[in-house]
């Protein structure tokens, strides 16, 4: 944050931490870049809450942008996925601990599909 105040953009804090999250072009989704952690978190679900807002049969969300994912970041995506009336959120070119955290805590969740890097 500066002098001016906040703004509208980015979720900056002190540490740097940034997450930039737009809608996927040309399929219903989002994309990300940055980092999902505590800092950011937030702007994560409220950006997941919009993606289950408009979701249909299948949503994407594209990850090859970010960097890291926290556990609360991967919790807050199976949650949204688990409550969805219907259909499955294909993640994209997640970071590496993602899948991980998702086959450890919720193995047998086939609500997301994780197509790798």
């Amino acid at each position: 944050m500066d002098a001016t105040g906040p703004s509208d953009g980015p979720s900056r804090v002190r540490t740097g931490a940034v997450l930039e999250v737009g809608p996927l072009p040309g399929r219903p989704g989002i994309r990300a870049s940055g980092e999902i952690s505590v800092t950011t978190r937030l702007s994560w679900e409220k950006a997941l809450t919009e993606l289950s807002r408009r979701h249909a049969d299948v949503s994407y969300v594209e990850l090859s942008g970010v960097r890291f994912v926290d556990v609360a970041g991967v919790t807050a995506l199976a949650v949204t996925a688990m409550n969805l009336p219907a259909g499955r959120v294909v993640v994209e070119q997640p970071p590496p601990q993602l899948p991980r955290v998702l086959e450890l805590f919720w193995p047998s969740l086939h609500r997301i599909e994780v197509a790798p890097r």
